[in-house]
């Protein structure tokens, strides 16, 4: 099964990351609800706020965020991913019309988007999945009270909670993509 996400080994670096950037978590700071603080602890983890990031991804992810439902206060994932086209504008090239459409080009392994020079030669259609789903928040650690309250061991825990929950909501599809 596909990674979807994985952590760099390197805790010692990214507790001195959240040491460095502590200021980033004082919205969270004793909230009943570990929310907003697993979404700072995601955030400042991974590009563009760190690069690179302590949280390394799937070529295919794009993007990927962590956001407190306004609606009801839970968790949300907000991942966009390379994609094939769609299945009706495979089965016929009627609409291709000679015009030497593109798709998604790749340098060393990563998805990357046209340059200008790129766009300038021809036309691109890039396809991408919107991926917006609940994370459950049972194992989340709680908000700590205050900056000298281990922030950097609750982020640390945090990151693999969020981690082990995106690989259950996202390798089998981007498995299902590969195929």
């Amino acid at each position: 099964m596909t990674k979807a996400f994985w952590l760099d080994r390197s805790e010692s670096l990214y507790a001195t990351h959240v040491r460095k950037h502590v200021e980033e978590f004082a919205e969270s700071f004793g909230d009943i609800a570990p929310v907003t603080f697993a979404c700072t602890a995601w955030r400042i983890a991974t590009p563009p706020f760190s690069t690179p990031g302590f949280v390394h991804r799937d070529p295919r992810i794009l993007e990927a965020a962590c956001h407190r439902n306004t609606w009801d206060g839970t968790l949300t994932a907000e991942v966009r991913l390379v994609s094939p086209l769609p299945g009706q504008l495979t089965r016929s090239r009627a609409w291709w019309r000679d015009r030497g459409w593109r798709g998604w080009l790749k340098t060393f392994g990563q998805y990357v988007e046209p340059a200008q020079q790129d766009l300038a030669r021809g036309p691109f259609l890039r396809a991408t999945l919107l991926v917006q789903a609940p994370l459950p928040l049972e194992e989340l650690p709680p908000a700590p009270e205050g900056p000298h309250d281990r922030v950097e061991d609750s982020a640390q825990r945090a990151l693999v909670v969020l981690v082990r929950e995106l690989n259950a909501l996202l390798s089998p599809i981007l498995d299902q993509l590969e195929d």
